[in-house]
Parts: C-alpha cells; sequence; structure tokens
C-alpha cells in the first residue's frame, strides 16, 4: 500500500482562503502545536498573501511570525512557504538582488522548502528564482499552474500544454527537488489530471516527488485528488477543520476516508488529528467566517477565480462597501481571462483579472486599463500562453504609454537593494536586511506600504465577532448569502455589522471610518470652483495636498485604493485647494466629492 505524502496548508493557505489572510499570529500558534503534537510533520507556514496581509492587516511582521512558527512546530519539521517566481512574495516583479534576498531571509526565519510558481507558466520567471531558492540550501518546488478556461475558449490548459511546460523545466536545467501541479481555482476537470499526471510520471525520473495542490471552491476537490492519486501522484495538499473545504483545500479526514479500499493510504493518528482539531476550532471561534469561503462557487467553473483570492477580494469588497457589486465582476472576470492570453488564475495574475473586471464594471467595458492587467497583456511579467486580444493591447498600448515587450522582465529591473537602503537610512531606520527586504517588497506606486509599517503607520483590520450592543440605531443596508449588513455605532465608533436575516445573530464586525458626506455627482467646473469627485469606490489610501496648497492641471491630489488596485486622482485645473472632504482611511462611493479647487 502506497504512503500518499500530505502537506497541512490550514495556516497559510487556509488563512487566505477563508480569512483573506488577516490572522493574528498569537491567535493560531497553540494550533500549531497541538497540530505537531498529533504527528503533522509537513506544515505550509508563510509567504503568498500571508508575507504582505500581515504587514498590511495585521500590524505584525511575517518574519516575526515566522520564527514564532519553526518555535511551535518544532525543529524537524518541513515548514513551507509559496513564492511567485519573479514576484516572489512582493506586490511587484522583484529586481534579482532582492530575489536572492528573499531566498536567504526565509532560510534564516526557519523555512525549509519553498513551493515557486509563475502563474503565465513562463519558464524564465523560474530559473533565476528558482537557483536562488537552491543556493540558500532550501528545499525547490517547481509548479506548473492549472486551471479550466472559460467555455469556448481552447488553445491552452489542456494535458498537452501542461505536458510541455514540464518538459520546459526539465529541458531548462532548472534545479529542482519536486514538481507540483497547482490548481489555485480547484476548476480543472479530474479527468484531465488524471491523465496529466499519468503523462508526467512517464517523463520524470522515477525518485522525482509529484505534487498535487487544488481547493474546493467548486466542489472537484476531492475527485481532483483521487485522480491526481491514481494518475501517479506523491504529495497533495489538505487543510482541517475549520479552514478546510469551501475555497479551502480539501480536509484532512475526509482524504483519509476517501482513500479506504484503495491501494493507498495517509499516515494519521485519526483520534490525534481530532484532538488537535478540537484545539484550531477554539482558537479561531472568534473569527468571522465569510458565507461565501463556506459554500461551493459553481460559477468560478466559468470565471476561474483561486479560493484564496475569492475571499481575499470579497474582504476588499466589504472594507469599500461595494460587495453588492461581486456577481457583476465575477461574471465579468470571465471576458478578461478570455482577452488577457490565457495566463492561469492565481496570484498575480487573478488579481489582474479580478481587478479588471471591477474596472470594466466600475467605470465601462474597457474604458480603464488597470496597470496589472495591461501590463501583463503588453509582456512586461513574461509571455502570456496564447496572444491576447489585439484590441485590447492596443488599448492598453494607448493608456500605459509604453509599448509591448517580449524580453525578459528580469533585464528591465533596476537592483532594489540599495534604493531600499536609502529609504531606510533616510527616514533614520534600521538597515537591516529584514528590513531592505519589507522596504524593497511592499513599495507601490503611490507610497511604501512597508515604510509605513516600519514608521508605525498602520491600522489593525482583523475581522473578528462582536458582542458590543449598538448604542445607535443602526443604518442598514442589504448582504449577500442570507445576511444583512449595518452600520452601529458603539460608543461613538462606527462599526460595520453582518447578522444573519430574520434572527438576532451577529456573524461580524469591523471598525470604519465613514464619510457623512452623501454621494453628489460629478460636476464639471464652472465659475470660480471646481469640485473633484471620485470616479470609483474605494478607501482614501494617501492625500497628497492640504488646504492652501497651489495646485497644476493633472497634479495628483490624492489616491484611491480598490482590490489593491491605486487610481490616482488629478487635478482638473489649476487653482488652490480650497476645502478637503475625505481623509486617509476613509471609505468613499462613486461620485462622492473628494475635495474642492478655488480657480
Amino acid at each position: 500500500m502506497k504512503r500518499i505524502l500530505f502537506q497541512d496548508t490550514s495556516f497559510r493557505d487556509g488563512f487566505q482562503s477563508f480569512f483573506g489572510a488577516r490572522v493574528l499570529t498569537e491567535d493560531f500558534i497553540p494550533a500549531v502545536e497541538a497540530a505537531s503534537h498529533a504527528g503533522i510533520t509537513h506544515f505550509e507556514a508563510g509567504g503568498g498573501a500571508r508575507f504582505q496581509s500581515l504587514f498590511l492587516y495585521c500590524g505584525e511582521s511575517a518574519f516575526d511570525m515566522m520564527d514564532k512558527f519553526r518555535e511551535a512546530a518544532g525543529p524537524d519539521a518541513n515548514l513551507q512557504t509559496l513564492a511567485r517566481g519573479i514576484n516572489v512574495v512582493a506586490l511587484s516583479q522583484q529586481p534579482k538582488d532582492m530575489i536572492d534576498l528573499h531566498a536567504k531571509m526565509f532560510k534564516k526565519h526557519g523555512i525549509t522548502h519553498i513551493r515557486n510558481f509563475d502563474a503565465l507558466n513562463d519558464v524564465r520567471n523560474l530559473e533565476y528564482s528558482g537557483q536562488c531558492i537552491k543556493d540558500a540550501g532550501l528545499h525547490h518546488q517547481a509548479v506548473v499552474t492549472l486551471m479550466e478556461l472559460p467555455p469556448g475558449c481552447s488553445g491552452a490548459h489542456d494535458e498537452e500544454f501542461y505536458i510541455n511546460r514540464l518538459k520546459q523545466i526539465l529541458d531548462s536545467g532548472l534545479p529542482f527537488d519536486s514538481i507540483c501541479f497547482k490548481d489555485a481555482s480547484g476548476t480543472s476537470n479530474p479527468n484531465k489530471i488524471y491523465k496529466t499526471i499519468k503523462a508526467a510520471r512517464k517523463i520524470v525520473s522515477d525518485d522525482t516527488i509529484l505534487w498535487l495542490h487544488t481547493h474546493e471552491t467548486a466542489g472537484q476537490g476531492v475527485y481532483q485528488y483521487m485522480a491526481g492519486i491514481n494518475g501517479g501522484v506523491d504529495g497533495i495538499c489538505v487543510a482541517r477543520a475549520p479552514v478546510s473545504g469551501g475555497t479551502g483545500q480539501p480536509d484532512l479526514l475526509s482524504m483519509w476516508n476517501a482513500l479506504k479500499g484503495t491501494d493507498y493510504t495517509l499516515d494519521i493518528d485519526v483520534n490525534k488529528i481530532l484532538e488537535a482539531n478540537a484545539v484550531f476550532n477554539e482558537q479561531m471561534k472568534e473569527y468571522y467566517f465569510p458565507p461565501e469561503a463556506l459554500k461551493v462557487s459553481s460559477e468560478v467553473l466559468l470565471s476561474p477565480m483561486p479560493g484564496g483570492a475569492l475571499t481575499a477580494n470579497t474582504m476588499m469588497m466589504r472594507d469599500t462597501g461595494t460587495l453588492k457589486l461581486y456577481p457583476q465582476v465575477i461574471e465579468a472576470m470571465s471576458e478578461c481571462v478570455a482577452k488577457g492570453g490565457f495566463g492561469t488564475s492565481v496570484t498575480p495574475v487573478s488579481q489582474f483579472y479580478f481587478q479588471q473586471a471591477f474596472a470594466n464594471v466600475t467605470q465601462g467595458p474597457w474604458k480603464k486599463i488597470t496597470d496589472g492587467y495591461g501590463n501583463m497583456v503588453l509582456g512586461y511579467f513574461g509571455k502570456t500562453p496564447v496572444e491576447p486580444d489585439e484590441e485590447v493591447v492596443k488599448i492598453a498600448e494607448e493608456q500605459l504609454g509604453k509599448p509591448r515587450f517580449d524580453g525578459n522582465p528580469l533585464d528591465i529591473l533596476e537592483p532594489g537593494i540599495p534604493k531600499a537602503k536609502a529609504i531606510l537610512e533616510k527616514e533614520g531606520l534600521d538597515v537591516t536586511d529584514e528590513n531592505i527586504f519589507i522596504v524593497g517588497a511592499l513599495e507601490t506606486p503611490g507610497g511604501n506600504k512597508g515604510l509605513d509599517f516600519l514608521k508605525g503607520n498602520f491600522s489593525i483590520n482583523v475581522r473578528k465577532n462582536v458582542e458590543e450592543q449598538a448604542s445607535e440605531p443602526a443604518a442598514k443596508s442589504k448582504g449577500t448569502g442570507g445576511f444583512e449588513n449595518f452600520v452601529v455605532t458603539v460608543n461613538g465608533e462606527d462599526y460595520n455589522v453582518s447578522v444573519k436575516e430574520g434572527t438576532a445573530d451577529v456573524q461580524s464586525y469591523q471598525e470604519v471610518k465613514t464619510v457623512e458626506q452623501k454621494p453628489q455627482p460629478a460636476a464639471a467646473p464652472t465659475g470660480d470652483v471646481a469640485e473633484v469627485t471620485s470616479s470609483v469606490p474605494g478607501n482614501v489610501y494617501k492625500v497628497a495636498v492640504k488646504v492652501g496648497d497651489s495646485v497644476n492641471e493633472n497634479d495628483t491630489l490624492l489616491i484611491l485604493e480598490a482590490m489593491k488596485m491605486e487610481t490616482p486622482v488629478a487635478s482638473p485645473a489649476v487653482g488652490t485647494i480650497a476645502a478637503i472632504d475625505v481623509e486617509q482611511g476613509d471609505v468613499v462611493e462613486a461620485g462622492q466629492r473628494l475635495l474642492t479647487i478655488s480657480r
């Protein structure tokens, strides 16, 4: 009987898939200790969104979290993180010196394995990062990314395409210790997975370990794993209650049961796993479980949205008051995939698809090409599996003001370490390798969220259940999935509260900063005054001016942020800032007045 290897993804992909990666370290470390005592020896311990979300939403350092994870899991556990090729764990592509520093820092902070993927399946994007991982003394798991295409699409993401990409990895000389086939959306047809793994098994060496990773989002996960195991896969990724199933990985105990009576088994002590699950459930009892994370979402079969991105996106839509748009955005995403060149819907490409769909819904189809999607179709992230739609490429060239690029993205990125050092020195902050990486990895076009963190300029945004009673009447709005959303004031502070319809059961809360001003229609400058309004809903990320400042036409006045996408708001005229109606952290709606310019 063959023993199937497994990795417990609960504390990384599970957290991302259920909570948008927003989980405080102190709230789950006891569950790691319990899992270790239950005999689990291989954990997904960080990386991916669990790197940046700790800084952005939890007010914590991901490096400190990894240190505590290592202590809790014990010295001999395999701790694995997730990296995105040339993006590694950053918000954008990283230059060579930062890619190398990533591997060294993760090794220093207790990691032993790194799963390394590229959403475009462009093997060039894995070569340098993979070499750095190996040079740092880490286990390098190279990845082929999978999904199902929207109806009517063909030319990639079939058995032939995946085997071709595997052969490219083998022929490139890319150093690796194992191979993973990763379906972040959980949409791949199980028969296709069986044929792909069976064919892969024939062309790799007998001692090559093959892994399969998927999600239960579309209700396919256990079937996919059974197909992969029957095809010859050696290891699978599973999660445990309360973050298994739904948008997360198939459940460990469910897979153990599914393998009964076959030639395969999972080597676990079921009673000890149940004890560890009880600890985990207790640790997570205060956290808000979004309803969309707990169900089968069959619509992703047509618009392949990863489980980890689905909940992260709906969390951000809750933050910006746009959750009601989710059904329209997920429907619009299918066209973005079809016209975008068939990059796999996994970070960062899944976010590019969703951001572009969000823009198409809120601003009109293809009226605004988002930076990520535009750079992808123009080739600045690598080569897409098929050529993107020519009309979309033309629009992207015009709006982004740059031509198509067919070179290696690494060749046009300037070194990042000298720049990060200069920022730290200017700000009087410690110039450590950790701080260099934080500042380099979390830079955005509108600012530097890593620097904000190091300077203490951050807020904690972790959704937990609320027990306080409202001291003022609640403002009510219709929610989704059988929930109603309220704005509740408690001791002078406003909260978004989600309540199960027809009950008094509070499901979640989040403290918010609200803007009392009513949304107003956009107005063209007339007379001596120009009102500047928001073209999109979102959060105010940065206010770049103050009352009394002189501004020129097209100067950036402030930056709005929605879905990890920054939208600069430009001045429509020359003049002086007369009034500012919002401040950093406010949630605004499309058409709402942001500030006034006197001319």
